[in-house]
């Protein structure tokens, strides 16, 4: 758990992967040795819903990465600066020490097969967030402590594979006869079914993240056995996280936004521009009236932007009590309209698909529904009329769509290349291709990160991760 992790030291703690002593260092005789696997289940699930809700600079700059939000004073992080702040490492320490060490040990601990089908489905959600930040990674010999103190990175494309493999058995566990977790399970209070249908969507994404990279049929057979089983087909499935009033248990939002009482943050005129053109209306809940009633207007991206000209970010986010989110329907459905476009077996069509994500998207945020009616028959927007290919259009909606969850947006412009970006204005550099790895690593753990390094063609921002082809 994270209570008993805070007594690594600063090194280790930033180098998770290579840690020498993790079960030395975490003992403490005034706390009991054996955590239980409820605890430790419930510590990493929070601890990863956290780190993917987080806005704080030190560790989460995916809003800025996708051109949602931009900087007002402090800009560094706008304009691509990882290091000053060491942010990789930052986000790498909290990947594998918060979230995975804890659903290793949860596993180790767990009394029956559907724990471990759970514990593994948020495993796998974790090393695919971890691939698609960094490229190569350590999976096979990380988080083996001072057995494996170095560990070697693995081919981002092989551990997909591996991932895939490791789903299947994760769905394999939930169907098991014996009992899941119940209490501690703080996504869907044990609801198995609701696991299922994530575990499925989870394989859902990683099969359509590695389409354009598969010269096989791996990423067609995976999406086609994950929708026959079940994926989300609603919001009501949605993987989110209840926040409540009082720390440490807020949304991390909330503390960046509003306890630190800091004024860093205004909306991107990359998306309101886009939104203001088509008239979106999820508008009026993205963003605050703060310019007057209907007035949007963003801060350039990567300058300086005074906080009180430009639109601020809307209200909803403010709030200590606004659900964190894993997955959801409207990213399912997006996944979905592409795998039609593919000619995926996976029913439905492209176009319902992609209307599906649209309205899901826009009943997450409480719109109206006759304003989502006018809004997908603009021309612009419907699928049949809007301009570009189906890459443009499906990745431009769903980019929209996924505000408030940076990762994803950022993934969805590497994936699809849509929609065009602004290029930061100060440092003059175009969205990064991904996070370079953390600064420790070359020191550390200098030969594997060598390797790595020469493996995917330079340790750079430019270097795109195997998914990324187009």
């Amino acid at each position: 758990m994270k209570k008993y992790l805070l007594l690594i030291t600063s090194v280790v703690i930033l180098s998770c992967a290579s840690d020498n002593d993790f079960e030395l260092l975490n003992k403490d005789p005034n706390n009991p040795t054996q955590v239980s696997a409820e605890a430790l289940f419930t510590s990493a699930t929070k601890s990863l819903f956290d780190q993917m809700e987080s806005t704080n600079v030190n560790t989460n700059i995916f809003r800025l990465l996708s051109q949602y939000w931009t900087e007002t004073t402090y800009i560094d992080e706008s304009n691509y600066d990882f290091n000053t702040r060491n942010i990789p490492q930052n986000h790498w320490g909290e990947m594998y020490r918060d979230v995975l060490y804890d659903l290793k040990n949860a596993k180790a601990n767990a009394s029956t097969d559907k724990q471990k089908g759970m514990i593994t489905v948020l495993e796998v959600y974790t090393w695919q967030q971890l691939v698609d930040t960094f490229g190569d990674i350590p999976y096979t010999n990380a988080l083996q402590g001072k057995e494996e103190p170095t560990p070697a990175y693995d081919d981002d494309a092989v551990i997909y594979t591996n991932l895939l493999v490791r789903i299947n058995s994760a769905i394999t566990l939930l169907n098991a006869s014996d009992a899941g977790f119940t209490g501690a399970d703080i996504i869907y209070g044990g609801n198995i079914e609701k696991w299922k249908k994530l575990a499925n969507s989870v394989k859902l994404k990683i099969a359509m993240r590695m389409a354009d990279a598969d010269n096989t049929t791996i990423a067609q057979t995976a999406a086609q056995e994950a929708v026959s089983a079940g994926v989300f087909t609603s919001n009501d499935d949605n993987a989110t996280l209840a926040y409540q009033n009082s720390t440490p248990n807020t949304n991390p939002l909330w503390v960046d936004l509003v306890q630190s009482n800091r004024s860093d943050f205004v909306v991107a005129n990359t998306i309101v521009d886009y939104m203001n053109t088509i008239e979106d209306p999820r508008r009026a809940t993205y963003f605050d009236n703060n310019l007057g009633a209907g007035i949007y207007t963003g801060g350039t991206y990567g300058d300086n932007n005074t906080f009180s000209v430009y639109t601020h970010i809307g209200d909803r986010m403010y709030d200590p009590t606004f659900r964190g989110v894993l997955l959801d329907y409207a990213e399912v459905s997006f996944l979905l309209a592409e795998a039609r476009e593919r000619n995926y077996t996976v029913g439905g069509t492209a176009e319902s698909h992609y209307t599906d994500g649209i309205t899901a998207s826009m009943l997450d945020w409480g719109v109206e529904s006759s304003d989502i009616n006018d809004y997908l028959a603009n021309p612009a927007v419907n699928y049949t009329t809007a301009t570009g290919t189906w890459r443009q259009k499906i990745g431009f909606q769903f980019w929209l769509a996924m505000y408030n969850r940076g990762f994803e947006g950022w993934c969805i412009y590497r994936k699809y290349d849509a929609p065009r970006m602004n290029t930061a204005v100060i440092s003059g550099l175009p969205v990064p291709n991904r996070y370079t790895y953390p600064l420790n690593e070359p020191t550390l753990n200098a030969i594997n990160y060598q390797a790595a390094a020469t493996a995917i063609g330079g340790d750079l921002q430019a270097t795109k991760v195997f998914w990324d082809i187009n």
